[in-house]
């Protein structure tokens, strides 16, 4: 891609307010609009919501979406709809043993309802944040139970079993951290106490060292920042056997969701490290060491994202997809969400682009501020693109906020246009959701208000 240097933050703000007044219709629509007796609403077809029964993994980003919006508005009708489907919708969210979902579903909103009461935007009340507290103690123990032990540590499985590793559960990290900042006590059999941060610190370290490559020669296909979807272990010994895919092309290739899920999660756990005391992280190599990790994790795959995505900073949905060749030089001009050979993923984007933003503002703050505005201004970029058509859905009739979003190519769930060969023009609830938060993250940052991150809801 091409970063654009000269980009100030101020320079969006135009773009944000009509970005916000098209968020605050689309959340109309829906709820005007759609059935909920069918289950979450997960993707648009034709501009309306459907759902698709895999795991109810995108409900949170609905009812987050609600209050990232009056974040933003203070409309108290839209505080007043996500408490109550909160409450009345998210429970067996908290308890749901069968996803590696938690850091989705309920730090998007019982955490940003406790947030949204810490930082003052919603009354204090006592009962309430110990309602949301508690939520979120037993939304990050239960996400620990599910647990695979490796020589090296051990990982938060997947839905698919215990020898599967997910490169967007590092996401799932914040429900581990956020119980365990709110001083959680997980006990196993035996009353035995397991540390939730111990677990949350093992899994990112799994994640860096299985999950992201470095071009050290691991296989064939080993690039700087390459990722892979999901990490196979076998189980008897607990040993890494072999990448794999379950939504991206294949194991040698970049889903590039998933690439962006490691983008945003590595640099959002850096920003967490800073506010963890140094003494809790002496036993695990210290705060340098776990830096360390988390930094060469960050930085490579930002960088994978910026060398293999077309020049507008939006990326096609797989990096070796295989029709890409037929594309010419695609990664030197703007991507193309209308061709006839591969689709682009915006959500990727929307996701990847929070990434770019944190890790540049960190590094910026740690003195390495040549690469530290490197990345800010990649994230910059691939918003500018993001907030303007033909990527922001301005049609009164469309439900999605985010165009051009990609949900299972590989399963062929994605819907396919009359007279197209690939799907475009829909959008996916986690797109929507994530768009919303990288806009709020950069209002703040204009506003030079309270910088917005997800354990602000226990400061």
């Amino acid at each position: 891609m091409r970063i654009n240097n000269k980009l100030k933050p101020e320079e969006l703000s135009g773009k944000l307010n009509r970005f916000w007044q098209l968020s605050d219709q689309k959340i109309h629509l829906i709820e005007k609009q759609y059935d909920e007796s069918k289950g979450s609403p997960v993707f648009t077809v034709e501009g309306k919501y459907s759902t698709r029964g895999w795991t109810e993994w995108t409900q949170g980003f609905q009812y987050g979406s609600v209050l990232l919006q009056f974040d933003i508005s203070e409309d108290q009708k839209w505080l007043e709809l996500a408490r109550k489907n909160t409450i009345s919708k998210m429970a067996p969210h908290v308890s749901h043993t069968g996803v590696h979902d938690h850091g989705f579903n309920n730090v998007s909103t019982y955490g940003n309802l406790l947030r949204l009461m810490r930082e003052g935007k919603i009354p204090f009340n006592e009962w309430e944040k110990n309602f949301y507290e508690l939520s979120l103690k037993i939304s990050g123990a239960v996400q620990a139970s599910r647990w695979t032990s490796i020589p090296s540590g051990g990982f938060i499985y997947s839905f698919n079993g215990v020898h599967s590793l997910f490169v967007d559960t590092i996401r799932s990290c914040r429900s581990l951290m956020i119980s365990h900042l709110l001083g959680h006590v997980f006990q196993g059999e035996g009353d035995v106490k397991i540390s939730l941060l111990e677990r949350a610190i093992q899994h990112i370290q799994a994640t860096a060292k299985y999950a992201v490559f470095y071009g050290e020669g691991r296989d064939s296909y080993d690039v700087w920042g390459r990722t892979a979807h999901e990490s196979i272990f076998n189980v008897k010994d607990g040993n890494y056997r072999c990448p794999n895919s379950q939504q991206g092309y294949s194991g040698f290739t970049t889903w590039t969701r998933g690439l962006a899920w490691a983008m945003c999660g590595f640099s959002e756990q850096l920003e967490m490290l800073d506010f963890i005391d140094e003494f809790e992280l002496i036993g695990y190599g210290g705060k340098d060491v776990l830096s360390d990790t988390m930094q060469k994790a960050a930085k490579a795959t930002c960088d994978f994202y910026i060398e293999n995505t077309p020049t507008d900073g939006i990326p096609y949905w797989d990096s070796g997809a295989p029709n890409l060749h037929q594309m010419g030089d695609y990664l030197n001009r703007p991507a193309d969400p209308f061709n006839d050979f591969e689709p682009v993923d915006s959500s990727a984007a929307a996701i990847g682009a929070q990434g770019l933003l944190r890790l540049g503002k960190y590094l910026v703050e740690k003195g390495d501020t040549e690469a530290g505005e490197k990345y800010f201004q990649a994230g910059l970029t691939v918003l500018n693109t993001l907030l303007d058509e033909p990527y922001l859905s301005t049609s009164e009739n469309h439900q999605g906020l985010l165009l051009h979003s990609i949900y299972h190519r590989p399963n062929d769930w994605d819907f396919v246009p009359k007279g197209s060969k690939i799907p475009f023009g829909e959008s996916g609830m986690w797109g929507d959701y994530h768009i919303r938060e990288a806009g709020l993250y950069l209002q703040r940052f204009i506003n030079k208000e309270n910088y917005y991150t997800f354990f602000n809801c226990v400061k």
